[in-house]
């Protein structure tokens, strides 16, 4: 995944100190780059003499086709003196990505009385400017440079775009079609397309069907490695070394048709015809490639797919997601809840040294490739994407691991704050009882992304939307 790319745009106004603006300018510069975050900085070094925005038309231009040409993702206007409106607001509209407002708290008036920058002013400015040209935009409050509430604005701002990028460029591989029985897959595929631009790229079973076949009676690097992998990862002893190849190369098979239609997520019809059809069922496989930022969801879950890349994105990348059912009540703690699904969740997740890989345990010819065991618990987000009526929102939800029952599976306990206000606004929808799992706390980046996806509404259960904003501002510091 290529870094994300952020326009670095500090503003000043005329009529303010330009020293000073300047100053911030390279203060705040360094101060993000600071933030351990893996993004590429695009700024306006070269345009004009300040390396600033201010009042100038031309100005405006250039900065507009210097990001357009870079690509950028995202932009960033920090207020460094009083700022200027109109061009912020006509760059912002112009280059059509997220937009974070932010400037560095005013001093205090010298001793003449003189005021060297009024960047709090500058901001109520730039914000209903903003909003005349139709621009969403993100806001943290004016705070001090080194003042923990501008980090927690700004990683969680650039979390968001990233959300944004990723989603605004959405292709999913869909590898056949939904169980027959399983209503709650059904998906708008139009809708998708037409709301969001997402794009599904259908293929049969007999498409991966003889894609595995190819790479199995082959003598690939990849289905090497893909091998190798599994001996060492897993405790294989209840398989074939022949399971073994084809589970290997069905993950191969996944990848490279993944790679060859540029998609980054993928949904498989996971049975019963291709246990069927194959001998083997692709669980582990799934686990394998979710592993390396390719999530796949179960039973041709199409919004799954899509909730999964948003919130792989929301930890920029850098954790693996888990496509759970939700199942069953804890049999002794009320607000707890099982998060399970045959077999897919990522083997670096394991709470043991070497996972079983087993034979599916609820048919009856017992296809290998189910990855089993318990993952780790602590603190994770649950979150899903769906809609129907053409109204889409995206559940948003924190939970923690807890101590629970065996089961067969791969599967972790997790308990929430009120599990019958969870459940009575997952029954009542627009959501079924797939979940997208993650040990990350990206709440607040999804509930940023939506105000950047017309037609997506975020619906936190815990914590509530009040609660996310409050954080936002520094609550908890």
């Amino acid at each position: 995944m290529k870094k994300l790319k952020l326009g670095y745009a500090p503003t000043r106004r005329f009529v303010f100190s330009a020293e000073d603006a300047f100053k911030y300018k390279v203060l705040i510069r360094e101060k993000i780059q600071n933030f351990g975050l893996d993004i590429d900085i695009v700024d306006l070094e070269g345009i004009n003499s300040e390396g600033l925005l201010y009042d100038d038309n031309i100005n405006a231009d250039l900065i507009i086709n210097r990001f357009k040409q870079e690509e950028v993702d995202a932009v960033f206007f920090p207020h460094c003196n009083f700022g200027t409106e109109d061009t912020v607001a006509r760059v912002g509209k112009a280059l059509g990505k997220p937009v974070l407002l932010w400037g560095p708290r005013d001093e205090a008036p010298l001793e003449d009385g003189m005021r060297l920058r009024d960047t709090q002013c500058g901001l109520f400015a730039t914000g209903k400017v903003l909003r005349r040209f139709n621009v969403p935009f993100s806001y943290v409050t004016n705070t001090r440079v080194n003042d923990p509430v501008f980090e927690r604005g700004f990683s969680n701002f650039i979390s968001a775009a990233n959300v944004v990028r990723q989603f605004r460029s959405l292709r999913i591989l869909q590898i056949g079609p939904r169980p027959s029985s399983f209503w709650t897959m059904m998906c708008n595929e139009g809708e998708l397309l037409e709301r969001f631009g997402i794009e599904l790229h259908p293929i049969t079973l007999v498409d991966i069907q003889r894609a595995t076949k190819r790479i199995e009676n082959g003598k690939s690097s990849e289905l090497a490695q893909a091998m190798d992998y599994i001996k060492e990862k897993l405790d294989w002893s209840e398989v074939t070394e022949e399971d073994v190849r084809r589970i290997a190369a069905l993950k191969v098979a996944m990848k490279q048709y993944a790679q060859q239609t540029g998609s980054t997520a993928i949904a498989i019809q996971c049975w019963s015809a291709l246990q069927e059809a194959m001998g083997i069922m692709p669980c582990l496989a799934n686990a394998i490639l979710t592993d390396e930022q390719i999530p796949v969801t179960c039973e041709t879950d199409i919004h799954g797919a899509i909730t999964s890349v948003m919130v792989q994105a929301a930890a920029m990348n850098e954790a693996p997601t888990f496509f759970a059912d939700l199942t069953v009540r804890h049999p002794e703690n009320a607000n707890g809840e099982l998060l399970f699904h045959c077999g897919n969740f990522p083997v670096s997740l394991s709470i043991e040294n070497k996972p079983k890989l087993r034979k599916h345990f609820l048919f009856d010819d017992h296809a290998p490739g189910t990855h089993e065991g318990e993952i780790k618990g602590g603190g994770m987000t649950l979150a899903r994407f769906d809609g129907d009526h053409g109204d889409y929102q995206l559940f948003l939800g924190k939970a923690k691991g807890i101590q629970g029952p065996y089961t067969r599976g791969s599967y972790v306990w997790v308990e929430v704050n009120d599990w019958p206000l969870w459940e009575e606004k997952l029954v009542k929808g627009p959501y079924v009882h797939h979940s997208v799992g993650i040990h990350a706390n990206v709440i607040p980046a999804l509930y940023e992304a939506c105000s950047y996806i017309p037609g997506l509404s975020p619906d936190p259960v815990d914590p509530t939307e009040s609660e996310i904003q409050a954080w936002l501002r520094g609550k908890g510091l």
